[in-house]
């Protein structure tokens, strides 16, 4: 590691310490190959990117992104969970073609297939990834890769490489972010290069650099007008264990570590997250949360002023863990201001699907409901781009599918056949193609699995929605106007004012189904 790249010790806290920009080097021009740095979180939802939505919380390290680029608003996702939706991502082909179908139970990524990152590395591009793989199997395609193991942990965590696993000392967002700029100042200069950063952040426990420990505590977040939910007419989501005011742990999720308070999961953040922790760490933990556990515990909260307190507690953590994450981006821009790289590199951000930030009652994803079906997704473009003016919003629908494709065509690479994505490139120059997909296609299937979400598969257009719930003891259809119910409350299917539209949604489902070549059910 090249310290001197760095304002702070190795995965230690950032908060604060962006690099300051100097003069950029000799330009490069766009008449070369464009790199690719293409940064991932998990779970990251874009309610909690101001850009997208500033209700909550301001990120302007991300915000930069947009403003320097695009900002796609009808982004989604084709299977809302981690490790299928990495493995989407990374063949361009849904899940059931690429064979990782699931997170729970499932099989190893099957490495030999086709990648985009091993047509780049045919084109010459030297090829990295770092972070988050979960997808229980060794990455291939890449010269160099650094992968935490399984889900990760937030502080002090382990990395798998081809030498072996190590631990280090730090916090993973900090320490991802190292690895990357490392990599990028002792990369091959003579080569482009695509670099895929993989956060572990923002995924269930939702924990933040230690400098951010006390942030968003003087805040009260509105309540979703969806939180206490019914569920009237939806059995599948009346179903699921994803609900904060009966599922989400006092203890492990929420961090109420006290004698006096034992839950089911408790036992995961003693000896877990909290049980890495140096005795450093642990004190400027306990400095932050034991006076939270203390009010708690003196509050005997119930009912109703439970489940919106631990609503409060949820919105507090999870973006502790996007401040984390944003002051990371920003030094990543920094570094990449500094040596001149912005001229000729696309940087991507996306999250590997939505999350629930109350809405229905609910934490997680996993459900064909539009907050975990929709993504955020930001393209800032390299400097030398020149094609379309900057800060724009794309409203075309595309799809984390859609990823692979753009890449290669970025790069002079013919898209295989095979890739069932589109690329994203003329949407980056500002076209606007007549032939553009009028409808996505979205399958999941991990059931039974946490969280008890049934399985499903459906089409959405710009305004409706078709789900089918099925297997097991359910075959439930969902009809959706996303133009008067955008929140989903009102199943409308068989509803005869309807008739023509489900008729039309069903055609078209069949013929996605056809398209994509998707048998399963």
């Amino acid at each position: 590691m090249n310290k001197s790249l760095l304002l702070v010790p190795v995965g230690l806290s950032v908060c604060g310490t962006t690099l300051q920009a100097k003069n950029k080097k000799s330009a490069e021009t766009c008449d070369k190959p464009l790199n690719i740095i293409y940064i991932m979180t998990d779970d990251h939802s874009f309610q909690t990117i101001s850009c997208y939505d500033g209700r909550y919380n301001q990120t302007p390290n991300l915000d930069r992104l947009a403003r320097e680029g695009v900002r796609f608003d009808n982004s989604f996702v084709t299977n809302s969970i981690s490790g299928p939706s990495r493995a989407v991502m990374i063949t361009g082909k849904h899940s059931h073609k690429n064979g990782f179908l699931k997170n729970e139970g499932g099989v190893p990524f099957d490495g030999t297939q086709q990648t985009f990152p091993k047509l780049l590395q045919q084109r010459g591009y030297q090829t990295a990834l770092i972070g988050k793989w979960h997808l229980i199997s060794n990455p291939t395609g890449f010269d160099h890769w650094e992968i935490l193991q399984g889900q990760g942990y937030y502080y002090n965590p382990d990395f798998i490489t081809p030498e072996g696993t190590h631990r280090e000392h730090g916090y993973v967002t900090n320490l991802i972010t190292d690895k990357g700029i490392d990599y990028l100042e002792h990369r091959d200069r003579s080569k482009p290069f695509c670099l895929l950063l993989h956060h572990k952040a923002v995924h269930r426990i939702w924990m933040s650099d230690t400098c951010n420990l006390t942030q968003f505590e003087d805040r009260t977040f509105p309540v979703p007008e969806t939180f206490w939910d019914d569920y009237a007419g939806r059995p599948a989501a009346a179903d699921q264990e994803m609900s904060i005011d009966k599922d989400m742990d006092l203890a492990y999720d929420l961090k109420m570590i006290d004698s006096t308070i034992e839950t089911r999961l408790k036992g995961g953040i003693m000896y877990g997250e909290l049980g890495r922790m140096t005795p450093e760490q642990r004190a400027q933990w306990d400095s932050a949360y034991q006076p939270l556990i203390d009010r708690f515990i003196a509050s005997g909260l119930s009912g109703k002023e439970l489940a919106e307190w631990k609503f409060q507690r949820y919105m507090r953590d999870y973006l502790k863990s996007v401040k984390s994450l944003d002051d990371n981006i920003g030094r990543l821009m920094d570094y990449l201001e500094r040596e001149g790289l912005l001229e000729n590199t696309l940087v991507v951000y996306a999250s590997d699907q939505g999350f629930y930030m109350g809405e229905h009652g609910w934490f997680d994803k996993r459900f064909m409901y539009e907050e975990s079906l929709r993504t955020p997704l930001l393209m800032r473009l390299p400097d030398c781009w020149k094609h379309a003016e900057r800060g724009r919003e794309i409203g075309q629908m595309v799809q984390n599918i859609d990823y692979a494709p753009t890449f290669l065509d970025l790069a002079g690479v013919t898209v295989p056949e095979d890739i069932q994505g589109v690329s994203l490139v003329p949407l980056l120059r500002g076209e606007q193609p007549k032939e553009w997909r009028d409808a996505i296609y979205y399958h999941y299937f991990e059931f039974p699995g946490e969280h008890r979400v049934r399985r499903h598969y459906g089409v959405r257009t710009d305004r409706y929605k078709l789900i089918h719930f099925y297997g097991d003891d359910i075959d439930m259809w969902e009809l959706y106007d996303l133009k008067t119910d955008p929140s989903e409350l009102h199943n409308r299917y068989d509803d005869p004012k309807l008739a023509k539209v489900q008729a039309k949604m069903h055609e078209k489902l069949v013929q996605l189904r056809e398209q994509y070549d998707d048998r399963t059910e």
